[in-house]
């Protein structure tokens, strides 16, 4: 693989241009600049020609060229029209790219995805959307073979943590209702232009089969999480009140006393199960 060897000569840290843009901070624009880092992500795509392949937010292509070098079509959604615009006039990869203008949040990606496809989706996230911009491919993983995604290293952490752990939370269990997460590397804020004032990591995201992300409405599972997480301190007798019983909880097997942190994905699923079987009772 040949490597991406990003420019410094046209690169202002301290002003946050770089290679004749400045960032633009409505649309939370952090340049990844770090040529290792981006040869340990396009390793982990590992794009080949024939993949179905979208990437959100290309930027200015740091991710973007390596992997288009390696495949032959590349789809791409971009929100920023300038950055757009570079893309289509690019010298070497412009005639690959399918580029789509527009917000990845309210993007339908069935424009892009058909029927009986399976894409891999990648992109380095702007962090102040993230966590809505993963909901939403979440009602696409039928269509998705496996997601890359570049995300402040606050959100895989919670994304992968496991019960009993100060950050499983609600995106821990709804992320992992609909994928296998495995962490890929660490980035420091040093491998952006300009430097975020995180830290960040890669996160691989693996679509669990259809059955498993069938058990239960998405949307009751996310309610109890909602209910349970609200006030993290209290114990599940107080925290579910309004949607479930202790009573309740003893019959499922689940100890009221604990917290929201102690229960399992399994013991989550359990109890949007039950709901969804009695919508019209508390007890």
């Amino acid at each position: 693989m040949s490597k991406h060897r990003p420019s410094k000569k046209v690169t202002n840290v301290k002003k946050g241009v770089h290679l004749g843009h400045k960032a633009k901070k409505r649309f939370g624009q952090n340049f990844l600049n770090d040529a290792d880092i981006i040869d340990r992500i396009v390793r982990a795509i590992n794009p080949k020609v024939g993949d179905k392949l979208l990437e959100i937010g290309p930027g200015l292509g740091a991710i973007t060229e390596p992997v288009a070098e390696l495949t032959d079509v590349l789809n791409v959604v971009e929100l920023d029209r300038e950055l757009a615009h570079r893309l289509k006039t690019h010298p070497f990869y412009g005639s690959k790219l399918n580029i789509f203008e527009g917000d990845a949040l309210q993007f339908d990606f069935n424009e892009i995805i058909k029927p009986g496809e399976k894409f891999k989706i990648f992109g380095n996230l702007p962090y102040n959307i993230s966590t809505p911009l993963l909901f939403h491919l979440y009602n696409y993983l039928d269509s998705i073979e496996n997601m890359h995604f570049m995300l402040q290293k606050e959100v895989v952490n919670r994304m992968c943590a496991a019960p009993n752990s100060k950050a499983f939370g609600r995106l821990s269990v709804m992320t992992q209702y609909y994928c296998k997460t495995i962490p890929v590397t660490e980035v420091p804020p040093s491998a952006f232009i300009p430097p975020p004032k995180v830290d960040s990591a890669v996160i691989r995201l693996i679509p669990k089969p259809h059955e498993e992300r069938n058990q239960v409405n998405p949307a009751t599972l996310n309610t109890v999480c909602l209910e349970a997480f609200n006030q993290r301190r209290k114990t599940l007798r107080n925290s579910l009140s309004n949607i479930i019983s202790q009573e309740v909880m003893v019959e499922l097997g689940i100890d009221p006393n604990l917290r929201a942190e102690n229960l399992t994905l399994l013991q989550f699923i359990e109890l949007a199960q039950w709901l969804d079987k009695n919508k019209d009772k508390k007890d």
